[in-house]
């Protein structure tokens, strides 16, 4: 059984807590538009396990911060998360984490 997914906004912060899977992102997803909105960073130290879907998601999130014109960081990536966009050869232009 997958856990739940949670996140919060805190003032320009999105924080993203539990797994972050196909299984359990379509709530996020749905919200994606209006979780993005003004933030300058996204907060995954709260993650514990992130499948492709997930990661999709997150360059997605970011995607839509960053055409608001905003400078948005990406704090507490994982060596999961970093192997995974790694594997896909991903440009880390997509993912630009900070050393939070």
């Amino acid at each position: 059984m997958a856990q739940t997914l949670d996140w919060m906004r805190e003032d320009t912060r999105l924080i993203l807590r539990g797994e972050l899977e196909n299984d359990n992102l379509l709530p996020l997803w749905e919200a994606r538009e209006q979780a993005s909105l003004g933030i300058t960073s996204l907060d995954l130290r709260g993650l514990t396990r992130v499948d492709t879907a997930g990661l999709a998601l997150i360059i997605h999130l970011y995607a839509l911060a960053t055409r608001q014109g905003a400078a948005v960081t990406i704090d507490g990536m994982s060596e999961n998360l970093t192997a995974l966009s790694q594997l896909y050869n991903l440009p880390d232009s997509l993912l630009p984490a900070s050393n939070n």
